[in-house]
């Protein structure tokens, strides 16, 4: 994820160096040229024909012509290519998801060991992480390491947990005769000293985005960088500045699910909060919204006309959307239509239906 904060790969690519990403999720979206879509799982928002079509077009290079559509043989095919790029590399950049001030040491968690691969077999290991990825001791790592599995991706332990201390010796059989490790700051030293430190306790399990409402009806992409659900809708404002990312604190209808499962007890909800009253004091919220949310607040104050208006839309909608089921443009849902289709309402406004039902 630090990787994608800096656009480590545009950066190297720009200056005639050949990445490739080892992480077969990371891959995926590395030959889509698309942002992650879930910092655990990547691709999850691609089919198995998507990447069949991908595979296709990128691996003839390799002299793989033929079209596998099978889960085994598409994870074969990327095993094939990847491995001749492990083989020939002359630098492994890794990522952290902890770093020792006992010993330190970084520490890499994997379910696929490219991350065992990526560190040993190249002549130089570069690690990337940023600076609130440091713990005490590895008493403290033996704790997180627990919490980190079980709340990402329900595991007792990730298959594979590397803990790196520096070059080879002369003794080893492998490993890289170079290590480097590079801390990233970018704004958190000055966040550590503000309302919103305790976002520094992250530690991209992904359990707030599992369990958000608006992030499953939405997708990752949505959130326009490289960290979506709720944890990306406060550190993409505090990243990249709140003017240029004012919408995402207010995509949030602050159910508390993501404080609920966060393992480290993030109050997500005060954060939005926070940035919400933020931007309402700096006169970020565009005309537009203005008037929709006065159109909205004045409706909301008088309920019989919110439900002839709502039962209304929904029986022209239905009636206009009823042979395709669902709408690729529509007025003033721009912003929905763009990346997915809007659903047609059945035509009758939920508390219609709710009478109704009671009446059966």
């Amino acid at each position: 994820m630090i990787g994608e904060e800096m656009s480590l790969n545009d950066a190297l690519e720009s200056e005639g160096i050949e990445v490739v990403e080892t992480d077969l999720g990371e891959y995926i979206i590395q030959l889509a040229k698309e942002y992650p879509s879930h910092i655990i799982a990547p691709a999850i928002h691609k089919t198995r024909t998507q990447i069949t079509e991908l595979f296709h077009e990128h691996h003839a290079k390799y002299g793989l012509t033929e079209r596998v559509e099978e889960v085994a043989t598409i994870v074969n095919e990327a095993r094939t290519v990847l491995r001749e790029q492990f083989v020939k590399a002359d630098v492994g950049i890794t990522g952290a998801n902890f770093l020792l001030a006992e010993s330190g040491s970084s520490v890499l968690v994997t379910n696929e060991g490219n991350g065992d691969l990526t560190s040993s077999l190249p002549r130089v290991h570069i690690v990337t992480a940023s600076i609130e990825k440091v713990l005490p001791s590895y008493d403290d790592l033996s704790v997180f390491l627990r919490i980190l599995a079980r709340s990402a991706t329900g595991q007792e332990m990730s298959s594979y947990t590397s803990i790196y201390s520096g070059p080879a010796h002369s003794n080893d059989m492998d490993g890289p005769s170079e290590y480097h490790v590079v801390l990233l700051d970018n704004g958190r030293s000055k966040m550590l000293q503000g309302e919103f430190w305790e976002m520094l306790r992250c530690i991209r399990c992904g359990a707030c985005m599992n369990h958000c409402p608006v992030y499953q009806s939405i997708g990752g992409h949505a959130y326009g960088w490289v960290y979506p659900g709720p944890m990306g809708s406060v550190w993409t404002p505090l990243l990249v500045g709140l003017q240029n990312a004012a919408n995402l604190p207010n995509a949030c209808t602050l159910n508390g699910r993501c404080e609920e499962v966060c393992p480290v007890k993030i109050p997500l909800p005060k954060l939005l909060r926070t940035l919400r009253t933020q931007i309402f004091e700096r006169g970020m919220i565009d005309w537009k919204s203005r008037i929709g949310l006065a159109m909205w607040g004045w409706m909301a104050r008088n309920p019989l006309l919110f439900r002839c208006w709502v039962n209304l839309g929904s029986i022209f909608l239905s009636k206009l959307g009823s042979k395709k089921g669902s709408f690729h443009h529509l007025p003033f849902a721009g912003g929905w239509t763009e990346e997915r289709d809007f659903p047609a309402p059945s035509g009758r406004s939920f508390v219609s239906q709710w009478h109704s039902g009671k009446d059966h």
